[in-house]
């Protein structure tokens, strides 16, 4: 069966390692079995853009409480361990946990990353918008958009839509099939 982790983050600047929200969803067995999300005082705090305000509604004062990026990555890494990571818009978020991780001198993990946009055009062919809100209008898929864990437990339904779609049951099939797609973290 297929395992993956879904992951999201929302940013307080247009600084990739302004991480203000994370959220992991994990697959087991082609199921999702958990969706985690966490707020992160970012390195601009108080600082925040009024534009990312805007998109997702994180303001410094729910933050100000809330760990560094440091201080929730061993919980975070345990989650993802060994599993293919995908997120929707990928370059994005792979941009985001890497900057994130060089800023705070982690070791970035061998993870292997998939772009369920991708997914999702090789899976529904000539669809007029690709984006998270509008394939999860297509699947009647309800949830608050760009909130981290919202986000990457859309991400993982639709992904799990289309790997079924696309007759895909196993990892390594999956692998096989998107191998143009697959990136390393």
């Amino acid at each position: 069966m297929i395992d993956f982790c879904a992951i999201d983050f929302e940013t307080a600047t247009h600084e990739r390692n302004s991480a203000c929200e994370m959220g992991i969803c994990i697959v087991e067995n082609g199921e999702i079995v958990s969706t985690k999300t966490w707020l992160i005082k970012p390195p601009s705090y108080p600082y925040f853009h009024p534009r990312n305000i805007d998109v997702h509604g994180i303001t410094p004062k729910e933050v100000q409480d809330a760990p560094t990026f440091d201080q929730i990555w061993h919980e975070a890494e345990s989650l993802m361990y060994g599993n293919l990571m995908i997120a929707h818009n990928a370059g994005f978020d792979a941009g985001v946990l890497r900057s994130c991780l060089d800023y705070y001198g982690f070791f970035k993990p061998k993870l292997n990353y998939l772009c369920s946009i991708s997914l999702a055009k090789k899976s529904w062919k000539n669809l007029p918008r690709y984006g998270l809100k509008n394939l999860a209008e297509q699947h009647n898929i309800q949830f608050k958009h760009h909130r981290a864990g919202a986000d990457a437990e859309v991400c993982a339904k639709i992904s799990l839509l289309a790997f079924d779609n696309l007759m895909l049951t196993r990892n390594d099939e999956v692998t096989e099939v998107m191998k143009k797609n697959l990136k390393i973290l």
